[in-house]
């Protein structure tokens, strides 16, 4: 297969940063339950990883094709190694926020490479939309391995029996660390501009076409709307469906496989109905979930919950808005860069991880405040939202592809 070593890098270190980055809401809850800070502070971690992320990625998709992007994703598996060890050794709240700020910075470095790497090594556009949402999925399921396996170094009699988990961490970075070094990335790619400022101003210029813009404000919304209900899952579970901490995180699996199926069943779909109704149907059904499936979390019983038998059909049923949430942020993704000219994908990555992380950032503070504020049964209500706006933003865009009688790549691939 060609480009299979550079293309299993990918995979591997994706699969890495998908636990570390997504276990915010496994930390979010051990800082209140450990560290013993309230909601609004403990969100907090969610804009140490986020805003690290739209501050390094806003600058360095504009050079990262200059100085390498296997140097640049080295750095960062290194930077996060670092990361991990700190937080063992150091085991307080101020090394969760060191820990996350090490990992945004890194797994900005990481998703610019990927996602310009990938461009590179696919030809077509269906190759380019295949392997974009192979690697989400396997994202997703980075995500699922780490609700799985941070329980299992949960002790009632070792009360920093967690924190072993970070020294596994430490040992499969340096085991992606090896393998990227030692793969082949010979390959060839364009540079925006004759120089670093260039390439910059290059970049800025891209959000001067109107339907980038507006996926720019697209994926900003969804992951306002995922980030605050995947990060504040855990603690939802615990608090409003009193369900026991291990179990409380075992249950949000549940929500990144779904999310992980969605993701394959949307690539299937996909060829045979308009991207644009698929969307619009699952953000209706996501929609139809938060209003008919959260008014069941009213006052409900603390009932005692031992094991996954005893827990109520309601932690079952929530998770699954990730069907619905799924195909939305692969497909925006795939359609801006595969309408995007090749030598423009690194800056065009770094304006798409610059806006979902600020979208992330907001989105786990607002129902931070939700939560302490008016409650962990009401917070999730707040996703309704960024979903009615993103449907405003499809709708628009889709009114922009039928005015114009063409393809969405045709219309936004001209850079003009």
């Amino acid at each position: 297969m060609r480009n299979w070593k550079i293309k299993l890098s990918l995979y591997i270190n994706y699969f890495v940063f998908a636990i570390l980055l997504n276990s915010v809401g496994i930390l979010i809850q051990k800082s209140i339950n450990v560290y013993h800070v309230d909601e609004l502070k403990a969100s907090s971690l969610e804009a140490f990883k986020d805003l690290s992320i739209a501050c390094v990625s806003f600058i360095v998709g504009s050079f990262l094709p200059r100085i390498g992007y296997k140097k640049g994703m080295l750095f960062a598996l290194a930077l996060v190694f670092v990361g991990c060890l700190i937080m063992y050794f150091g085991n307080s709240f101020s090394t969760v926020r060191i820990l996350f700020a090490c990992v945004g910075v890194s797994f900005a470095i990481v998703k610019v490479s990927v996602y310009s790497l990938i461009g590179v090594v696919t030809t077509s556009d269906k190759e380019h939309k295949s392997l974009l949402s192979s690697i989400e999925s396997f994202f997703m399921i980075g995500i699922a391995t780490a609700f799985v396996v941070f329980p299992l170094f949960y002790s009632d009699s070792d009360a920093q029996a967690w924190l072993k988990i970070y020294l596994v961490l430490a040992v499969v970075i340096a085991i992606s660390f090896l393998i990227l070094l030692f793969s082949d990335f010979n390959i060839k790619y364009e540079i925006p501009g004759s120089n670093a400022g260039d390439d910059f101003i290059e970049m800025i210029k891209l959000l001067a076409r109107p339907l980038v813009l507006v996926f720019a404000v697209a994926a900003f919304m969804y992951v306002m709307t995922e980030q605050g209900i995947m990060s504040w899952l855990p603690t939802f579970n615990q608090k409003v469906l009193h369900l026991k901490e291990s179990i409380s995180v075992n249950m949000a699996v549940i929500l990144m496989l779904s999310i992980a199926l969605g993701r394959y069943l949307s690539s299937i779909l996909v060829k045979k109905i308009s991207w644009i109704v698929i969307l619009i149907s699952c953000l209706v059904g996501a929609a139809l979930m938060v209003l008919f499936v959260l008014p069941q979390t009213q006052n409900l019983q603390a009932n005692e919950i031992t094991s996954l038998k005893d827990v109520p059909i309601i932690a079952y049923v929530f998770p699954l808005i990730g069907l619905f949430l799924a195909p939305i942020y692969p497909l925006i993704n795939s359609f801006v860069l595969s309408a995007t000219e090749k030598n423009f994908h690194s800056p065009m990555a770094s304006l798409l991880v610059f806006f979902s992380a600020i979208g992330g950032t907001l989105g786990s503070r607002l129902v931070g405040y939700l939560f302490k504020n008016t409650g962990g049964g009401k917070a999730f209500y707040f996703s309704l939202v960024p979903m009615s706006l993103l449907i405003l933003c499809i709708l628009y865009f889709g009114f922009e592809q039928n005015r114009r009688g063409t393809k969405i790549t045709e219309v936004s691939g001209g850079g003009h």
